[in-house]
């Protein structure tokens, strides 16, 4: 998209945004062994993990 390749200032900062509260929830919940919540908190910092790399890629499709 022409979107994410001229802003680029505002891509890597929702990338290291959603990087490091994916990294950090997935860390926290893996503190929380045996707990439902934990589980729970772990699936969020997935998705954040995941959206950060969706970003990442956006100016590459064809």
């Amino acid at each position: 998209m022409k979107f994410w390749k001229e802003h680029t200032s505002l891509r890597a900062c929702l990338i290291a945004l959603f990087f490091l509260g994916g990294l950090g929830l997935t860390v926290y919940g893996w503190t929380l062994t045996g707990k439902m919540s934990g589980l729970g908190l772990m699936m969020a910092g997935v998705v954040l993990l995941l959206s950060a790399l969706l970003i990442y890629n956006k100016p590459f499709e064809g």
